[in-house]
């Protein structure tokens, strides 16, 4: 069970240091003169979905942003803009659908067939806006880049 206690001063003071530099790190980073050589996420070779994979450690700092890590790893690793955005939601996948699977495990015995009804639709919901979001967001960032999020 999570705690319902508030943050130490020193987290908290941690936290927002790391927001600002990797807001800074991502605008120094969108701003390079980067030449990338990966246009197309289904054409990355293993090696460099790897790297990327491994760059998602680095949210475990707290205050930084998983798909900020695996963002910056994959422009540093020659992915293009947009690219580099679609592989970070495809590495989110795995994790959600995990967190998604031992929540329901969790509570299968509080769950009902009418809960199971409504957690499918709300399934639905979330997959047919996150299409319209994602494919917005895939659009968006090679014309104005990651400036905007920083």
């Amino acid at each position: 069970m999570l705690s319902s206690r508030p943050f130490s001063l020193k987290r908290r003071l941690l936290i927002c240091v790391v927001l600002i530099l990797v807001g800074f790190v991502l605008l120094w980073i969108d701003r390079l003169p980067l030449k990338p050589r990966y246009h197309d996420v289904t054409e990355y070779p293993l090696s460099l979905a790897l790297k990327i994979g491994f760059c998602q450690c680095v949210a475990m700092i707290p205050g930084t942003s998983r798909s900020g890590a695996t963002i910056v790893g994959a422009l540093l690793l020659g992915a293009d803009k947009r690219s580099a955005a679609e592989f970070s939601f495809f590495l989110a996948m795995p994790p959600m659908l995990g967190a998604f699977t031992l929540d329901l495990y969790k509570n299968r015995n509080a769950i009902t067939a009418d809960d199971g009804l409504i957690i499918a639709i709300g399934f639905v919901a979330a997959f047919v806006s996150a299409l319209f979001v994602v494919r917005g967001l895939l659009n968006f960032v090679p014309k104005r880049g990651y400036a905007p999020f920083a």
